[in-house]
């Protein structure tokens, strides 16, 4: 994946469109037993994926407005996006739960 430029943060949509474009086509969605890839009918585990990079945007006014993009990959290679709001009643408490045990195993893992 290319670094991204400053201009192509700016936006949610820039954002999205940039990593469509390096290849996060799968539009990622949490449930209960994990998340799921719907163009592949596929349920992933916290251990089958990793976080390559997140995004936030904040709102200037309103704290509905902020967001947060999840660049994610599964052990079977298939990237795509996770999208949540965050810091706030409008959060999802599947994506936020599922990113923690996320986050978790990565932190176990040795680094190479």
């Amino acid at each position: 994946m290319e670094p991204f430029k400053k201009e192509e943060m700016t936006t949610m949509v820039g954002c999205m469109n940039k990593l469509h474009a390096d290849g996060y086509t799968e539009n990622f969605v949490a449930k209960e037993k994990g998340l799921e890839a719907p163009s592949l009918n596929k349920i992933y585990t916290p251990q089958n994926v990793k976080i390559v990079s997140f995004y936030r945007f904040e709102g200037d006014s309103d704290p509905g407005d902020n967001a947060i993009i999840y660049a994610i990959e599964t052990n079977d290679a298939v990237k795509g996006i996770l999208v949540d709001s965050y810091g706030g009643p409008y959060a999802n408490r599947k994506v936020s739960q599922f990113i923690t045990e996320v986050e978790d195993i990565q932190k176990k893992e040795p680094h190479t």
